[in-house]
């Protein structure tokens, strides 16, 4: 009770001073991303931090962890400003010797709503407080706390509170692991760095047609024949390390199992079950209506086969034990007609008066009921519902279980998803595809051939062009939808699918874009007076994103140092 009077009082205080007296932290370079809700700092001073300062924390299995990590890393950054903050140290404050770490909620599992949100109060006499409900909320204090801190000696602003929360509860990004393989390592400092923006979900597309790289207890030949090599397969053990650190982190890790397309490596262990697997994806003559994938790497599982749901369900029962996240995506995107219609079985079907999309319910109705058995919320891609040519019927999809993720047509999808009353996560790629803008990799590919062609597409890329950091920071992911329809909006997820990424690149695709999403969909890309402020965003993330890199993040740069230091002299000053 004592600690819910201190959080309402402290909000009404800094609603008061958050629109009366509001202060830039960009006009003292006192930065943290994403930008807080409500940030009070009257005035603006700065004390040392004390060469024996602690955190003092409950004791929580994964926050006590937490703890002992921004400590370490409070203790020894020494992050050094682009430019040096304007702010001197306040002759009359005391060193600051301890932050009080106060969670009114310590058994709050970390799930989709789960309260993030949190108070930082840091005085002039030596004491800082951070007070959040749940030990997530604390974690995201935590490391609010970490950015504020600068300098050697180490410094700290004084004076300061500050309230946070989320505006949007789904805050992620998508990593493709099944065209290029990523070592356990790569996926352990991508987390780290969602931790470090503030996203909570780890969005782990796993399998696809291309390699089949986890190994699952139950169908150890799927991995076995579908990976890479064997030195390119996660085992049990790999995604057990994988999820106890996003745990020790505040992020969830969500697999997806592509199903019933994107299943071509799956033949490799059981060619009975997958239609078209291993044919030329788009041969010669043939029309693209009529091609057997959308890329390189063909197969779809069989819904008419009994062994395909033997296997299948194996597999989801043990990916449902490996992973303690309450929801599982099952993929459901981009079902090509001319492969299932290549199988002799489900032809048969067809040329009965079936039609493609009843065994694509067939297939729902069998695998989304032992999905729910497991308690688990089913994720689908959008496609499920509004593809053109094959989808199920709504009653397929109970809206209280049923989440849709969108990927194509921008706020147009997800007005037509939130509009038939499902939650929904926005992927939009025409905003959120960090992929995108690197060309094709289809070999042998005459528009290239600018000199023959006369034209060049997008630079070769279907979702083309590149997603700069603006594009993605302006993107209003509930733009268009009345106020109950945004209430469906789960959140948003970058997206790298890797046909192009490995981890030589992986760095540098993803941040510091996905730091744009992640201040949009934490604070919001505009200011209280609702302009938008990717203006004055770009200090701070240029500032950032040099401090994720010297945390060992290879953030790739937005623009000239020069910009930095030569603050407005490279903005545009009229509309181009």
């Amino acid at each position: 009770m004592a600690l819910q009077r201190k959080t309402n009082n402290f909000t009404n205080f800094l609603v008061f001073f958050f629109f009366i007296s509001p202060i830039s932290s960009l006009q003292f370079s006192i930065n943290v991303w994403p930008k807080p809700r409500a940030f009070n700092w009257p005035h603006p001073q700065a004390a040392l931090l004390s060469p024996n300062f602690t955190i003092i924390s409950p004791n929580h299995h994964y926050l006590s962890s937490a703890v002992d990590r921004h400590l370490r890393r409070i203790l020894t950054e020494k992050h050094r400003p682009l430019l040096d903050p304007s702010v001197n140290i306040s002759s009359s404050a005391s060193p600051l010797q301890k932050l009080i770490v106060e969670v009114a909620d310590l058994s709050a599992p970390l799930q989709h709503g789960v309260n993030e949100s949190y108070t930082l109060d840091i005085s002039v006499s030596g004491s800082a407080s951070l007070v959040a409900e749940t030990a997530w909320g604390a974690m995201r204090g935590l490391e609010t706390f970490s950015q504020l801190v600068w300098g050697d000696p180490l410094r700290v602003p004084v004076g300061l509170s500050l309230w946070d929360a989320p505006l949007f509860q789904h805050r992620g990004l998508v990593l493709d692991t099944s065209r290029n393989y990523y070592g356990v390592e790569h996926i352990l400092r991508t987390i780290e760095a969602m931790s470090m923006n503030k996203l909570n979900v780890f969005h782990w597309h796993i399998t696809d047609s291309h390699s089949f790289p986890l190994v699952v207890p139950s169908e150890p030949e799927l991995a076995a024949k579908g990976a890479y090599g064997d030195d390119m397969q996660y085992s049990p053990e790999d995604v057990r390390r994988i999820v106890k650190f996003g745990m020790e982190h505040g992020v969830r890790v969500l697999p997806e199992i592509d199903s019933p397309g994107h299943t071509g490596s799956w033949a490799l262990a059981y060619p009975e079950i997958v239609a078209c697997a291993n044919m030329f994806w788009l041969p010669a003559g043939y029309k693209w209506e009529d091609r057997l994938a959308s890329e390189p790497g063909t197969g779809h599982l069989n819904p008419l086969n009994p062994t395909t749901y033997k296997v299948l369900k194996n597999v989801i029962r043990d990916v449902i034990s490996l992973f303690p996240e309450s929801f599982y995506h099952g993929g459901a995107d981009e079902i090509i007609p001319g492969c299932w219609k290549a199988d002799p079985l489900i032809k048969s079907f067809l040329s009965n008066d079936g039609t493609l999309s009843q065994v694509l319910e067939i297939f729902v109705n069998t695998t989304f009921p032992y999905i729910r058995s497991h308690n688990r919320t089913v994720v689908y891609w959008e496609d499920v519902l509004l593809d053109d040519i094959v989808k199920v019927r709504p009653e397929f999809l109970p809206q209280e279980h049923t989440i849709l993720q969108t990927w194509n047509n921008g706020v147009n999808n997800t007005k037509r998803i939130v509009s038939s009353g499902y939650r929904v996560i926005v992927s939009s790629s025409e905003y959120y595809y960090l992929d995108c803008g690197h060309g094709d990799f289809i070999g042998n590919n005459s528009q290239y051939d600018e000199q023959a062609n006369g034209e060049y597409k997008n630079g070769g890329s279907w979702c083309g062009p590149f997603k700069t950091w603006e594009t993605v920071y302006n993107y209003d992911i509930t733009y268009g939808l009345s106020k109950e329809e945004a209430k469906l909006v789960l959140g948003g997820e970058v997206a790298l699918w890797s046909e192009q990424a490995d981890p030589t690149v992986l760095d540098a695709r993803l941040w510091p874009r996905t730091s744009a999403m992640a201040e949009a969909l934490w604070s919001g890309n505009r200011d209280e007076t609702g302009k938008k402020r990717y203006a004055e965003a770009t200090d701070r993330l240029n500032e950032w994103r040099y401090r994720m890199v010297n945390r060992g993040i290879g953030a790739e740069p937005i623009q000239p140092l020069w910009c930095v230091r030569n603050p407005g002299m490279c903005d545009t000053v009229q509309v181009i």
